[in-house]
């Protein structure tokens, strides 16, 4: 093709292009790595060869599922793995989960003069593997701790209390009764958190922790009714094939709590091809079909779905740029192509002409 100034800036949009999409892959990769709570699955599979696959439930306050009836679920998930060939030891699951209800605002002081108030959220099992929160002093309690008493806070509530991020094993009061400071977390940092986590810092306790709270607090009859309370589950399981993990957490919920809960697939949600192809369903986003109230992690990743979807769908509409470029130039070229294509035969007819006046020549000359 001739280097006119059309061909030229056709280049030139196509080299934009080209820049445009590697750019909003960049910035699509970005966001969806920021939302850290939706990797359990890899943090959990570390260096294993099987597929593992994190599927969050969350509930309505209503919907009845508390630490009572989670037994039940996990009974279900152990029969499903089992039913399905997998492998369980006796009095281990073969599975991480993890559970939690936001309890609300409650009043903290320290020991010194310092107080705030904080957002309680009550948890049990892995929680902190799920949440991935970055530790800045301490360390995580466990349900295995034999202390029920430990609770983490955030760099926020810390400086608030003790003026100080390096607090870990002093005293808090959270309505009153006593815990201790097991670790400090850094605060949310992507812009989608911060803008869906509020500006009240953040305390965390374990189920048991908050049993102990009910019945030490003030204010014991609602606490009471949150101590058992889960309104958001999580695991993550083997995953041999695709949306296996999924369908077998989603069984445990539908039937028993049908119009009260909402499933969502956290491995792969922010896949270019997902995201894209959502962009049909946008609308959803915007429109709430339950009672349910998420977390603010939860919510975060729901805005970052929403901006991936407008990201990806453009991504792949300016790809039509260079696809439909390549068929102009294919059309251009259709033309000194069949030319070639005659040069060429008509090469290789003559070649075999003369070839065979030169065996006849040959021929003749041996006879004579």
């Amino acid at each position: 093709m001739k280097f006119t100034k059309k061909n030229i800036a056709l280049t030139a949009v196509n080299l934009v292009v080209i820049v445009a999409f590697c750019i909003l892959t960049a910035v699509g990769g970005n966001m969806a790595d920021g939302q850290s709570y939706n990797m359990a699955g890899e943090r959990w599979k570390n260096n294993s060869r099987e597929n593992f696959s994190q599927t969050s439930i969350f509930l309505s306050e209503d919907s009845g599922f508390n630490t009572n009836t989670l037994n039940a679920v996990r009974s279900g998930l152990v029969k499903t793995l089992q039913d399905a060939s997998f492998e369980t030891e006796d009095g281990k699951l073969p599975f991480a989960d993890a559970y939690s209800t936001e309890i609300g605002s409650v009043n903290v002081r320290c020991d010194m003069s310092g107080r705030s108030d904080a957002e309680l959220t009550a948890t049990g099992g892995d929680f902190f593997l799920f949440r991935d929160f970055r530790l800045i002093d301490g360390a995580f309690y466990s349900d295995d701790d034999i202390m029920k008493d430990g609770a983490v806070i955030d760099k926020s509530l810390a400086w608030s209390l003790y003026g100080s991020c390096e607090v870990s094993g002093m005293n808090i009061y959270i309505d009153g009764v006593k815990f201790y400071i097991s670790g400090v977390i850094e605060n949310p940092q992507t812009k989608a958190e911060k803008k869906c986590t509020g500006s009240m810092p953040k305390i965390y306790i374990s189920y048991r922790g908050m049993a102990e709270l009910s019945a030490l607090s003030a204010d014991s009859q609602d606490t009471e009714n949150n101590s058992k309370k889960i309104t958001c589950y999580e695991t993550v399981l083997p995953d041999p094939v695709e949306n296996f993990a999924y369908n077998a957490v989603k069984s445990q919920f539908s039937e028993t709590y049908k119009e009260k809960y909402s499933s969502v697939k956290n491995s792969g949600r922010f896949s270019p091809q997902k995201r894209a192809k959502a962009f049909k369903k946008i609308s959803e986003y915007a429109i709430i079909k339950n009672s349910i109230d998420y977390p603010y992690w939860e919510n975060a990743s729901r805005l970052v779905e929403f901006k991936l979807s407008f990201i990806y769908f453009f991504r792949n509409i300016i790809l039509a740029v260079p696809f439909l470029t390549l068929a102009y130039i294919m059309a251009k070229l259709v033309r000194p192509l069949r030319k070639l294509k005659n040069r060429v035969i008509r090469a290789v007819s003559i070649f075999k002409d003369r070839r065979r006046r030169d065996i006849i020549n040959k021929f003749k000359k041996k006879s004579l």
